[in-house]
């Protein structure tokens, strides 16, 4: 585990406490009963932004605290434990860091406030296909103009301001121009994952960065998401532990039975492993080291390769009561499946980092 300063166990202990108390996971089942179109409630949002938590990694003249990654990995985590419903990985850290790392001085000093501030959502426009393929675009800009279609966007039916990957470069559009239109996509975690079509629209393109800026931007994208997979993997294992210390078999406490004692025992090496991995990507962002593009390709192969297994297993172990709607426990395992496909499957990640290293 990361060694943290203590404004950074200052920042995580108050991220937990608050999931706990203001927004635990039948918070998620309200939002989710209630169909809200943008996959969140705004007045939740709103208080998480009030907190600073949408501008930690935001430099401090654009509205932020410029605090780093590490930290807002720790609140991600602690979101993830409690299946908190909002844009913080999107906007905070997806636009955030799309601006910081490509945006002009102009560029910055607009959007960067209204996205610390929770004013904007921003979000990450890249796959038109059913698969993360970054390098595969349609999307293409005339005269400043924004044509094409991008499917799957997290956030994309709240979005304000969208990230969006052409064949020449990465494009700021404003989710209010006319050119914009969107569709709901329903998804298995009932979040506002929308299909987005440009039509025309009027486009700022992201001359910072250089060449590799979308790669720049998505690696810190793949990481933040780790983060937040790490949180829901740690919570579900709690859950499922508790559980089975309690549960009753045969006269038995499940949590007696030496099978079930390996498979925790499995599962709690994995979650480590995966630790290492995401406080590793965090702590190469923050220290701006040259192995970025490795360290998030190897943190988000893990990440869903460790929560693919707990969330599969966290059902399981529960038995009967794991597969019913009224237990919680299978919410993780709906998140689990669309992040682990979010900027990135396992399978393409281990293919990036073999080609990173030459191989």
């Amino acid at each position: 585990m990361a060694i943290l300063s203590e404004e950074q166990t200052m920042l995580r202990d108050m991220a937990r406490e608050w999931t706990k108390k203001e927004n635990p996971v039948g918070a998620f089942r309200k939002v989710r009963d209630e169909k809200l179109d943008a996959g969140y409630e705004p007045a939740v949002y709103a208080q998480m932004a009030e907190m600073g938590w949408a501008g930690v990694i935001i430099p401090e003249e654009q509205g932020g605290s410029d605090f780093g990654y590490m930290s807002l990995g720790l609140v991600l985590e602690e979101t993830g434990r409690s299946l908190t419903a909002s844009p913080l990985l999107a906007s905070a850290l997806g636009a955030a860091s799309a601006l910081i790392l490509g945006g002009s001085d102009d560029q910055k000093s607009h959007w960067l406030p209204k996205i610390a501030s929770g004013e904007i959502v921003g979000t990450l426009a890249v796959d038109e296909g059913p698969r993360h393929n970054p390098a595969k675009t349609e999307v293409s800009v005339s005269g400043g103009k924004l044509s094409g279609t991008k499917t799957f966007v997290p956030e994309g039916m709240s979005a304000g301001l969208f990230i969006v990957s052409a064949a020449d470069g990465v494009y700021l559009v404003d989710g209010a121009d006319g050119g914009v239109s969107r569709s709901d996509r329903s998804m298995v975690d009932q979040r506002g994952w929308a299909e987005v079509t440009f039509d025309g629209a009027a486009a700022q393109k992201l001359e910072g960065g250089g060449d590799d800026l979308l790669d720049q931007i998505l690696d810190r994208a793949r990481i933040g998401a780790a983060a937040e997979m790490l949180g829901m993997a740690s919570q579900a294992f709690d859950v499922t532990l508790a559980y089975l210390k309690q549960r009753v078999q045969f006269n038995q406490v499940l949590s007696s039975f030496q099978a079930l004692q390996h498979r925790m025992a499995d599962l709690f090496g994995e979650i480590e492993l995966m630790r290492s991995a995401v406080e590793n990507g965090l702590t190469a962002l923050d220290d701006k080291r040259g192995d970025i593009a490795m360290a998030a390709s190897q943190a988000k192969a893990v990440a869903n390769d460790a929560i693919h297994h707990m969330s599969k297993e966290a059902v399981q172990l529960h038995g009967g009561i794991g597969m019913t709607d009224e237990y919680d426990i299978g919410f993780y395992l709906k998140r689990a499946r669309t992040l682990e496909q979010l900027w990135g499957s396992s399978a393409f990640h281990r293919e990036r980092f073999a080609r990173l290293n030459d191989y």
